[in-house]
Formats: structure tokens, C-alpha cells, sequence
């Protein structure tokens, strides 16, 4: 706790500062937020919306919900 940061937030209790940025600014929303850690020339950068990643992928869903349920697991309580 209160030792990461990243795209998987700052687990440090403060939900305000969860998109903070590499050059550590804090984004309100997650495409700009997403976008600070894009390479620059490697992927288009996302807009407003961010699409659901599990709609190209048929059973993708079910596989990253099996895989996420480590994370709301006791391990991470």
C-alpha cells in the first residue's frame, strides 16, 4: 500500500489521485489518463469513450473476470 503507481492506480486509500500520470499530473477521466502512458506512434491515442475491450473477443470476458477475481481475492483485502 502507498508504494505503486501506474495504470493500476496508487493503492494508497485516496481514490482523487488514482489516474495520476507519469509526469504526475492527475487526469479526470480515463482516456486522457490511458492516453499519458501511450507510446508515442504505437497505437492511436483513445477518445472520450473508451471501448470495452472484450467486444472484439469472443469469451474474452469470462477469461479476465476469472483472471481479476485474484485481485478482489484475500490476497489483496
Amino acid at each position: 500500500s502507498g508504494q505503486v503507481r501506474g495504470l493500476c492506480g496508487t493503492f494508497n486509500g485516496d481514490q482523487r489521485d488514482e489516474f495520476t500520470t507519469p509526469a504526475g499530473d492527475v487526469e479526470p477521466g480515463g482516456a486522457a489518463f490511458a492516453n499519458a502512458f501511450r507510446a508515442a506512434g504505437a497505437c492511436p491515442a483513445l477518445g472520450p469513450g473508451i471501448p470495452d475491450p472484450c467486444d472484439g473477443f469472443p469469451g474474452s470476458r469470462e477469461r479476465a473476470e476469472a483472471a481479476c477475481a485474484v485481485l478482489m481475492g484475500p490476497a489483496f483485502q
